[in-house]
């Protein structure tokens, strides 16, 4: 009888830890399923030789599941790299990555960059800090700027 009393004593004990740990899970979970950094990081990079330049470059290959987020809102935590200097702006890069871990200094892909202007032209104050953003995913398939992605109307979010 004793044997059977520590079992349950045990098992309720396992089970309560494990249901914390679910808890826990679904809460990380639930905060990073808002940040859309790990959907537009699904790049493959393919070597191709540009016979203009005489060079082998990278062609980024932009997976399914993220074009599919092409014209939908989505939220992003990083960090203003500003354009013009650390002023207001209403058009700047925001990063994943601080600034001197970001794609502009070569530390980083491209998927980790995305231009950004902010909603009716409203000036954002430049920091340091990582913040969140919100607004509506472009995606450039064409390459033409360098740069995948764009944010249009964009709005800090707390």
């Amino acid at each position: 009888m004793s044997f059977l009393l520590l079992y349950l004593y045990t098992m309720r004990k396992f089970i309560l830890k494990l249901s914390v740990f679910f808890v826990l899970g679904c809460l990380t979970f639930s905060v990073q399923a808002q940040d859309s950094w790990h959907i537009l990081a699904q790049v493959e990079m393919d070597k191709s030789f540009d016979p203009e330049f005489g060079i082998e470059t990278m062609i980024p290959k932009i997976s399914a599941s993220t074009n599919a987020m092409n014209g939908q809102q989505v939220v992003l935590k990083g960090y203003i790299i500003p354009l013009t200097g650390k002023v207001e702006q209403s058009h700047f890069m925001f990063s994943k990555f601080p600034q001197n871990m970001c794609f502009f200094c070569g530390k980083a892909g491209p998927e980790s960059a995305i231009q950004v202007f902010m909603k009716d032209g409203k000036k954002l104050a430049f920091t340091s800090e990582k913040i969140v953003l919100e607004g509506k995913l472009i995606i450039h398939n064409d390459n033409s700027s360098g740069l995948l992605y764009t944010m249009e109307d964009g709005e800090i979010i707390n």
